[in-house]
């Protein structure tokens, strides 16, 4: 339920009074964006930041005044005193209201001008040091304010009667206002300026200068609306120039007609049923197609709905509803293509294999949808690409990356503007037969919000006990998908549906030893970096223990992106040496002492082992997605209350078992050798490095609590000791 909080003073909604009050010079503080408030406006404004709720609640504690000032640039979402105006509105809180999305939402009437001396961002809210500014009364009896005054009226009636949108009740406020001060800012209010133009006129506080602003900026809005009203005309007379020759063009089909040319509509239809009939559609797709035709028959040719109608019977025809690629089931050649592609990854060709081996003895299988899950750049992309390759099949690749509407998968309805089928639908169309594999990438990383749920779409899609009858929105009618191979790959399972998750085999991909490394940049690196460098094979060749130096040195990845890199860099150093040689050039050895002279100083340093026995310093072992690392697990006491710190960037679960540490090492102090006086007088600071990157994981408690015990005890860890400490890095 909202909540309503009312607080009644002398300002009510349906009248502006003088404030009545003494103004602090220390006020809390709100940013605005897009909108400049006046004094003596009445305002509904909406409050989200934190820091702003906190500076409307703070307002409220106290005497319900806040500082409204604006944003210069409306994109910062933590102001400064640099990004606000150095002129603000004094206003007075009305009414607030309590959203159930967390935001609230206050009535505010402004109460004076301010100059913004001083801003404090330190705090939870943002405060002000403010000095009111007095505004000065317009000279009486002056000709010049009269008729500045009269010009802004006749304004402001101008501009409401060009369309400007300004509400009876402040035309008539302004007729009667005889104030110069309050006219200029009620006209200002109204006119919707930019936030600079509108800072303007709060800038300044004498009255007279006020209307000469005001006066000005309603001249160049009367001018946009006089251009505005022009462009207007120009169109309405466009669309009757349109009108005219649809009715000439009518004449003229109807003359053609009559001397029996020009029948080209009939032309269109006919072609459009033969190539229904071609198409081989499905009884309930052809006669739905058929339905569509006979509409666009009887509709006029230059509607709209009709290029709807001719896009979507141009995607029928163009489905190819019975055309299919035949399958290589020769296994033995499978083998070999996916050999040649991949080194390593035994597990899943056998896998693959497998598959093609039951597709082999069953027409229609209704195997599993295969998820390739692993760390990027092991090659789960191009592993489906070489399946489809090794099963003679077309190869879609649909990256699911950041989707979050579900129409992206089900396809748009006919009846919105721009309309399309699913990106499974336009793959299929794209691929030319309806047994492609379909490679949907990165389907860990599919979102949702108020568009849909994609992941509940694809719930479908990858259910072979469905997906023989997937309906489209766009179609509208069935189409089957159970020809289609799909394949999904992703980096981790946690973040995938779980009940798209049971629809998939999952097979994980761990990260390439040293050795496989090795192998793959001899057989696969290597040449291609040659081949797109402008190399021939002759001009370059690498030992093994330079590409072996590389790869320990200057990468430390799951996959081999980073490697290709590396060596395509010394590629195009001998590309470009080739280039400048020319007819000296001879060929390069890069050996492992050379390599630096390439990639310069090694990238990778591995820390293995203490120089000596430590108090309160572990070494630990962590799991990390490209293999091991070691943790330096850090622990220090100081004078303090018995409290335990943490630092480093630690997750719940790790934190939780620091705290469980501590309590084990307080629980058996007498038995560990702790003195208890340690405990009650001194605090202790347990540091995991590296303190930038976030670490969580099953629980690194051991490691932990040796650190603790040995602080504790003033009993060194021998430094060959290594603990397991499994946390995700």
């Amino acid at each position: 339920m909202a909540e309503i909080e009312d607080f009644p003073i002398s300002l009510t909604e349906g009248e502006v009074v003088e404030p009545m009050m003494q103004i602090p010079s220390d006020l809390p503080a709100l940013p605005l964006r897009d909108i400049v408030i006046y004094p003596f406006m009445i305002v509904p404004l909406f409050v989200s930041r934190d820091k702003s709720i906190r500076a409307v609640e703070e307002a409220l504690k106290d005497n319900r005044m806040i500082v409204l000032v604006s944003q210069k640039d409306v994109n910062v979402e933590d102001p400064g005193k640099n990004d606000l105006f150095s002129t603000g509105t004094v206003a007075i809180i009305m009414r607030m209201l309590k959203l159930p999305d967390g935001r609230i939402r206050i009535l505010i009437q402004g109460l004076s001008r301010t100059r913004i001396d001083a801003v404090n961002t330190g705090g939870d809210h943002i405060r002000a040091q403010i000095t009111p500014v007095s505004e000065p009364l317009a000279p009486e009896n002056s000709l010049e304010v009269e008729a500045l005054m009269r010009n802004v009226r006749t304004a402001m009636d101008r501009a409401a009667s060009m369309g400007k949108n300004i509400s009876p009740e402040v035309l008539a406020i302004i007729a009667n206002l005889d104030d110069a001060g309050r006219l200029a800012d009620l006209s200002a209010s109204n006119l919707e300026l930019k936030v600079e133009d509108a800072q303007s006129v709060l800038d300044i506080s004498d009255p007279v200068e006020r209307l000469h602003r005001v006066n000005e900026l309603l001249g160049k809005e009367i001018d946009v609306l006089t251009v505005q009203q022009e462009i207007n005309s120009q169109a309405r007379a466009d669309m009757d120039r349109s009108q005219r020759e649809y009715f000439l063009r009518q004449q003229l089909k109807a003359i053609q007609a009559e001397l029996g040319e020009g029948n080209e509509l009939y032309e269109e239809i006919e072609l459009y049923r033969e190539k229904i009939q071609k198409a081989e559609m499905p009884q309930q797709a052809e006669e739905e197609a058929l339905r569509q035709l006979k509409k666009l028959e009887r509709m006029h040719p230059d509607t709209a709905e009709t290029a709807t109608l001719r896009n979507w019977l141009d995607i029928m025809t163009e489905l190819p509803w019975t055309k299919r690629s035949e399958d290589n089931l020769n296994l033995k050649k499978a083998e070999r293509i996916l050999n040649e592609d991949h080194y390593g990854l035994e597990r899943v060709k056998e896998r693959m294999i497998e598959a093609l081996a039951v597709r082999k003895l069953i027409e229609k299988p209704k195997g599993s949808i295969l998820c390739l899950v692993g760390p990027p750049g092991v090659g789960k992309t191009s592993l489906g690409r070489s399946v489809a390759r090794a099963l003679n099949r077309k190869f879609v690749r649909l990256s699911l990356g950041g989707l979050h509407d579900e129409a992206e998968i089900r396809g748009h309805r006919r009846t919105y503007v721009g309309a399309m089928p699913g990106r499974i639908i336009q793959g299929i169309q794209q691929a030319g037969t309806n047994n492609p594999l379909i490679m949907l990438d990165e389907i860990d990383k599919v979102g949702a919000d108020f568009r849909g749920d994609p992941s509940s779409a694809l719930l479908e899609v990858l259910d072979p006990e469905q997906n023989f009858a997937f309906r489209d929105n766009y179609l509208g009618v069935p189409f089957d998908l159970s020809n289609v191979m799909f394949m999904t790959t992703a980096n981790m399972l946690e973040t995938i549906q779980p009940a798209l998750r049971d629809r998939m085999e999952v097979i994980q991909l761990s990260g390439y030893t040293a050795e496989e490394k090795l192998e793959i940049a001899r057989r696969h690196l290597i040449p291609k970096q040659i081949s797109e460098n402008g190399l021939d094979p002759k001009d370059v060749s690498f030992e093994r223990q330079a590409i072996n130096r590389i790869v320990t040195e200057y990468t430390r990845e799951a996959g081999v992106r980073q490697l290709e890199r590396e060596i395509g860099k010394i590629a195009r150093k001998v590309a470009r040496k080739k280039a400048e040689l020319e007819g000296d050039f001879k060929a390069v050895k890069i050996s492992a002492d050379s390599v630096p002279e390439y990639l310069r100083v090694p990238k990778v340093y591995n820390e293995t082992a203490l120089a000596k026995d430590q108090i309160g310093t572990v070494t630990g072992l962590a799991w990390t997605a490209v293999g091991g690392d070691i943790l330096f697990i850090e622990a220090i006491k100081t004078k303090g209350k018995g409290k335990l710190m943490l630092t480093g960037q630690l997750g719940e679960v790790m934190q939780e078992s620091a705290q469980a540490a501590f309590s084990f090492a307080k629980a058996r102090a007498e038995e560990l050798g702790i003195d208890q006086n340690i405990l009650e007088n001194f605090d202790i600071h347990i540091h995991i490095p590296e303190g930038a990157i976030p670490k969580d994981g099953p629980s690194a408690g051991i490691t932990m609590a040796t650190a603790l015990v040995s602080v504790l005890s003033q009993r060194a860890v021998r430094k060959d000791a290594q603990v397991v400490a499994p946390c995700g890095r």
